[in-house]
């Protein structure tokens, strides 16, 4: 990496190369960013975002984006990286909530209500009372879910 970048220019750097799905490009500028201001939280999750897509080091991945997202609270993007290294190794579960964790931050940020449109989210049953694996509640919510017509019918069984 060239050495004269700035933190900011290796920075941007490294969201160009994220954008284009570089991942190990994107770790080198990021890696080099953090090593300039090891004290911006910014830079460290964006580091292990990188680390977590590119090298698939989840441990390192992890740790760095956590510890970004502790410093800096209430940054949501700091969350969606977070959120974003979950779901890459198959914890849908954990980014969801990291991804909800963003939005109670800010609930109008379009990337984050983009990855959980993306995700796909589970209407509630029909029945309310009846678990969600019921017979009855898996046959209402698929004709629910079949057609148009039929769906302002069934919304008045919701319980």
């Amino acid at each position: 990496m060239d050495a004269t970048f700035s933190a900011e220019e290796h920075f941007r750097q490294g969201l160009d190369a994220l954008e284009r799905r570089a991942h190990v490009d994107a770790s080198e500028h990021f890696r080099c960013a953090n090593r300039l201001d090891p004290s911006s939280p910014r830079f460290r999750s964006y580091y292990g975002l990188a680390i977590g897509l590119g090298e698939r080091r989840f441990d390192k991945a992890l740790e760095l984006c956590r510890d970004a997202a502790k410093q800096e609270f209430f940054n949501p993007t700091l969350y969606r990286n977070l959120a974003t290294v979950h779901l890459a190794f198959g914890f849908k579960a954990e980014g969801i909530r990291f991804l909800r964790r963003g939005l109670m931050i800010d609930p109008a940020n379009e990337e984050i209500l983009a990855d959980l449109g993306q995700l796909g989210m589970r209407r509630r049953p029909v029945l309310g009372f009846l678990r969600r694996k019921h017979l009855v509640n898996r046959w209402l919510g698929f004709l629910r879910n079949r057609s148009d017509v039929g769906a302002p019918a069934l919304e008045l069984f919701q319980v």
